[in-house]
């Protein structure tokens, strides 16, 4: 917080720079306004069809999620913005200009027209039109077509420029999209945007027709895979039918599973009936003794063997009957024969072949006809198991036919599934492509209206921007700058005393002389009273006399400004004063008074020559200069012994030092003071150069009076920003 208050301070002392800068810029910005043209938009809108589908003779089944439309729109609007389709309209801008007349330009820059001869404009025309037909761009590789390109940027109808001025959007969540376009002329501004869509539906529809037309290629050819690979497999189940002798499987398995059922149950009732006919047979041969029977045997003998010769061929047509899966034809035959075996057996009744003493005729004749029954149900199940063996075998062998089969009928209904969904896609694409375009220019552009004037936001903004500038400036100044301000940071950086400050003043030497007129006006005034309060502070600790030596941490630090404004507010309260130049390496005090007694002569001479008062009250010993030291002219015993009597002269002895960067030729000097003055350059960074010469000021102890803060402004801040050590 108390940093922001410097800088709100810092930049009060600045006003007036934040007050010109801005102004200057907002003169300049107005005066490039005034240039600026009139600026005319027109507005277009295209219905794309994709939300509202009301128009649509075809509308799409699919229900399109709000990220595919707005993928969409994106798409459709980019190609608008492509540079191909803005290329069509700088072509169609640049034929306008060069056909028409000068006066009807599109142009903001009809001299460019009027610097062109008819033979090029004839061949630019017939360029632009080739380039127009075929849809291409101008190469600059080719000399007259980069020349040509050249000319669309002057006249400002390259595509980038376009591109600038032009807005494409999609309204909200609307079917629409709208077209922006702005230019210095109303008309211009309706020709780019219609003519920008007439040519994006030129090559919008171009490709949708390509699109269209390899979509069906690629999905016939599909189709017709499909519909070969279906009738590939059709024709191997066929083969393989003529091959195995099959008609149709189903039918015959079932077919043949029903007689294999059939057959079985007539095998159970033949079952049956051996049964029956044996237990009857056994039950008539109870009803005769051994005599009648052995009677009975003997009689039929010969009457058997016509019966048993009449059983073999009912045996045979009962055979034949079951093998044609009993054939109305062979059950003819076989009624034949049975009946002719009946009358047989009837005869042989009536021979009264058994013995007429008893009378059992009935029996033996349904004994008869039991074992003739018995033989045929014998034979049946004989022929019936034959018959089931057989339709068994026939019936396995038809099962790896199944698989096969019906291998073949799912590889043919996979491939059906596969053509008949090939067909819809290529049906669907078809249907389609017979769709007309559902884009449709909803809203034709009109010649544009006049736009608000933004001179006046642009004068604004200029001043605004350049006051932020000033502003962002002035504050990495303040925050970047560590150099030493006030006292206050003095004396916190380097923990010593800070006697005071002294403002800068262009003449300090003007003290000296009582009749000099410079040492007038605010700022001098402001000086005397600053080195008034230094003498004071200084004169608190040691009385008179004393030798006073002024040194610095670096040169032209602002000693000899000092050191003169010392010497003459000594001199105002009545003190005899004398200067010693001990800079040799930079003898400015020498320079500008030039005394006649210099530091070598007095100290080496005998009889010592004399020090001059060149101002009153005030002597000045001067050096020679040269790189050389006070312990190099003298020794140190004959220097006690001429301090002493410069001590019983003078009631002040100020000595300007060299600065602590030399610092043995300082320590020299600092060696004979009573007191030490160290002076600080306002507004310099106190850097880790220096540590070494603090560490010297600080091992003085009492003898080290304090700082001067010299070269500072008219009125500074007590106080300052608080400053961070760099070492």
């Amino acid at each position: 917080m108390k940093d922001l208050l410097y800088f709100l301070k810092f930049l009060r002392k600045r006003l007036y720079i934040l007050i010109l800068v801005p102004l200057i810029t907002m003169i300049a910005a107005w005066v490039l306004a005034k240039m600026l043209p009139d600026v005319y938009r027109s507005q277009g809108r295209v219905a794309t069809g994709i939300v509202d589908k009301t128009d649509q003779i075809i509308a799409s089944e699919k229900d399109e999620q709000d990220q595919e439309i707005g993928r969409r729109f994106d798409n459709i609007i980019q190609l608008m913005r492509l540079k191909n389709v803005l290329d069509q309209v700088s072509y169609r801008l640049l034929i306008h200009d060069l056909k028409a007349h000068p006066d009807s330009a599109y142009t903001p820059s009809p001299k460019v027209l009027e610097s062109l001869d008819d033979d090029t404009k004839r061949k630019t025309i017939a360029l632009i039109n080739d380039k127009y037909n075929k849809g291409i761009e101008l190469s600059h590789w080719i000399p007259q077509e980069a020349e040509v390109y050249e000319l669309l940027k002057k006249l400002g109808y390259s595509h980038s420029l376009l591109l600038d001025k032009l807005s494409i959007y999609r309204l909200a969540n609307s079917d629409y999209i709208t077209i922006e376009f702005e230019a210095g002329n109303p008309e211009m501004s309706a020709f780019v945007i219609n003519t920008l869509y007439d040519e994006f539906l030129k090559i919008y529809s171009r490709r949708l027709k390509e699109s269209s037309n390899r979509s069906l290629d690629f999905l016939e050819k599909i189709m017709l895979q499909k519909l070969a690979a279906m009738n590939e497999r059709m024709e191997e189940l066929k083969q393989f039918k003529i091959r195995n002798k099959v008609l149709n499987l189903n039918e015959q398995a079932r077919s043949l599973y029903g007689h294999i059922i059939d057959f079985e149950t007539r095998r159970e009732v033949a079952k049956k009936d051996v049964i029956a006919y044996t237990a009857a047979l056994k039950n008539i041969d109870t009803h005769f003794d051994p005599t009648e029977r052995k009677y009975l045997e003997s009689t039929l003998t010969e009457i058997n063997r016509e019966i048993a010769l009449t059983k073999d061929l009912v045996k045979s047509a009962n055979d034949e009957y079951i093998r044609t899966n009993f054939d109305p034809a062979a059950k003819s035959k076989l009624d034949s024969l049975q009946k002719l075996l009946t009358n047989q057996i009837n005869r042989a009744a009536d021979a009264y072949i058994y013995n007429p003493m008893a009378a059992k005729g009935d029996l033996i004749t349904h004994k008869l006809n039991l074992e003739i029954s018995l033989e045929l149900a014998k034979n049946s199940i004989e022929s019936i198991e034959k018959e089931v063996d057989r339709l068994q075998r026939k019936y396995e062998g038809m099962v790896p036919n199944e698989a096969s089969i019906q291998m073949y009928e799912t590889s043919i209904d996979i491939a059906g599934k596969e053509y008949i969904e090939a067909l819809q896609r290529y049906n669907n694409a078809r249907l389609e492509s017979y769709a007309p375009i559902s884009l449709k220019l909803a809203e034709k552009a009109m010649p544009g209206v006049k736009q608000p004037s933004k001179k006046l936001l642009l004068v604004i903004a200029s001043g605004m921007a350049a006051l932020v500038v000033c502003l962002f400036a002035f504050l990495v100044i303040f925050f970047l700058d560590n150099g030493v301000r006030t006292p206050h940071q003095l004396a916190d950086l380097t923990g010593i005393t800070v006697l005071g400050r002294l403002n800068k003043i262009p003449n300090a030497q003007s003290f000296l002389d009582p009749g000099s007129d410079l040492s007038s006006g605010k700022n001098y005034t402001r000086f005397k009273d600053l080195i008034r309060s230094i003498r004071f502070e200084v004169d608190e600790d040691t009385r008179f006399p004393k030798i006073i030596s002024v040194t610095s941490l670096r040169p032209q630090a602002g000693k000899t400004t000092a050191l003169y404004g010392l010497a003459w507010s000594y001199t105002r309260i009545h003190k005899r004063v004398l200067i010693i130049d001990g800079n040799f390496m930079n003898p400015e005090i020498s320079k500008t008074i030039g005394s006649s007694a210099t530091i070598e002569n007095y100290f080496r001479k005998t009889p010592r020559p004399m020090i001059p008062e060149l101002y009153p009250g005030i002597s000045v010993l001067s050096n020679e200069g040269g790189d050389t030291s006070l312990l190099e002219i003298t020794d140190e015993l004959n220097l006690q012994s001429l301090l002493a009597e410069l001590r019983q002269r003078y009631d002040v002895i100020l000595i300007e030092t060299p600065a602590l960067t030399g610092l043995n030729k300082a320590k020299e000097w600092i060696h004979i003071s009573d007191r030490v003055i160290a002076v600080y350059e306002s507004g310099r960074h106190l850097g880790d150069q220096y540590k070494a010469s603090l560490a010297y000021l600080r091992s003085q102890g009492a003898i080290l009076s304090g700082w001067i803060l010299a070269n500072t402004p008219y009125d500074i801040d007590p106080v300052g920003k608080t400053l961070t050590k760099t070492w």
